[in-house]
């Protein structure tokens, strides 16, 4: 490595960490640990409306059951903070005004409205839209008597013409834009709040972020990101853009296919090493026959060229089965005390089991350990244990009716070691 690793995951605390989400932490994560490198968190909280505190521990409690941490950031501090994106709004306002008196960023005057009606004129077109040049062609002076007059306006880069954006990229190879095919993007919104694009750069280059891991759908941003790095005089990170994650339909996850957000695998009792592993395997693979593996095995072959470039399909028989393989590695003593929760919830345990209680559960665990993938599944199966009289529903009925059954069940019934409960 030319640089020192330093990699973060940036969400946005305005809602639950999504899958996808989880899976770009994580490989982020596996790579920082790969070459001792620093795994920074940092929150893009500038969208102030639908920002809430909720979100944000929603998304550190999800990060901490999935075992990823994280060396700075919230809660961890480090030397490269701020690490709230609206606690660095000087930091913005000066590289927009440092844009302005170089002239790679410029006052947009134009109304939102007059913007959407050129987009669908391109697009109705079938043409790339760039900015209509009369904002971007106004003079200095014209500009700063317009904005000192009050006149709301966005800061947009000026992307230049006749530029190909050329980026490396550890999965995809090279990849390459025309700087027509870009926008002149708005940089900083009505107000003076920076967007995505232009905090990430001032961002990632403050906190000299080495190496940019994340989903395929940014690839799109990276040219403008690029652009911004030159006109700043900034080095650029190393970009790894991996696939997307799709349902078994082969369209983009959501939730039509399933629950999208880790918080929803946590409260259904799902291993979180289990969905660690199968996070792992969507776009990542130790080798072509290894399936089963953990969070150190997966730092010692963690590698940027095993990630794969086409979408991954998200396969929830797959994840039943790895859940049901940690279960019974982790054994009937672990399933008892992690399903403790949901057997309480479901009135089969006490609130404070007494050791009694607790090698009761034991043996309820092992003798179910072979049935269940789920934390949750153990109450479920093994609910009949604890009724006072059991209900046989309509199909136990017709097979207890048969002339041979009462027999089969005296024979069971002496053969067995039946235990007290």
């Amino acid at each position: 490595m030319s640089r020192p690793v330093r990699v973060r995951f940036a969400p946005s605390p305005t809602g639950k960490l999504h899958l996808g989400g989880a899976r770009t932490a994580l490989f982020n994560w596996a790579f920082a640990r790969r070459h001792q490198g620093v795994f920074l968190l940092r929150i893009e909280d500038t969208d102030t409306e639908r920002n809430s505190e909720e979100s944000l521990q929603s998304i550190l409690a999800s990060m901490r059951w999935l075992g990823l941490d994280w060396d700075e950031g919230p809660e961890a501090g480090g030397d490269y903070g701020p690490y709230y994106q609206t606690q660095r709004l000087d930091q913005y306002a000066a590289a927009a005004a440092r844009g302005l008196e170089e002239g790679w960023l410029y006052r947009c005057f134009t109304p939102p409205a007059e913007i959407e009606g050129q987009r669908e004129t391109a697009r109705a077109a079938e043409q790339n839209w760039r900015f209509d040049p009369r904002s971007r062609e106004l003079s200095r002076a014209e500009s700063e008597r317009r904005s000192s007059a009050g006149e709301t306006h966005v800061l947009r880069m000026r992307v230049p013409d006749g530029v190909m954006v050329r980026i490396p990229d550890h999965v995809r190879g090279e990849v390459s834009f025309a700087s027509e095919q870009v926008e002149d993007w708005v940089a900083m919104r009505f107000g003076g709040m920076p967007t995505y694009n232009f905090a990430c750069v001032v961002d990632d280059a403050a906190m000299q972020i080495s190496h940019v891991l994340r989903g395929e759908e940014h690839l799109a941003n990276t040219p403008k990101q690029s652009l911004l790095y030159r006109a700043l005089g900034l080095p650029e990170p190393e970009y790894a853009h991996v696939p997307l994650i799709l349902g078994q339909d082969g369209k983009k996850l959501s939730k039509r296919t399933g629950d999208t957000a880790v918080e929803d695998y946590r409260t259904k009792g799902f291993p979180p090493e289990a969905l660690f592993n199968f996070l792992c395997l969507l776009g990542f693979s130790i080798d072509d026959k290894t399936t089963v593996f953990n969070s150190e095995e997966l730092v010692a072959h963690f590698d940027l060229h095993r990630l794969q470039k086409g979408g991954a399909i998200f396969d929830p028989e797959k994840l039943h089965w790895l859940c049901g393989e940690y279960l019974r590695r982790g054994g009937a003593a672990s399933l008892a005390e992690r399903a403790l929760p949901w057997m309480q919830e479901a009135g089969l345990a006490a609130a404070a089991p007494d050791a009694a209680e607790r090698a009761r559960l034991e043996e309820i665990a092992a003798a179910f350990l072979p049935r269940v993938a789920l934390y949750s599944e153990l109450p479920q199966q093994s609910a009949f244990l604890f009724a006072e009289a059991l209900v046989p529903d309509d199909a136990a009925r017709a097979v207890l009716a048969a002339p041979e059954a009462a027999a089969a069940l005296a024979a069971a019934a002496e053969s067995m070691a039946v235990a007290p409960w």
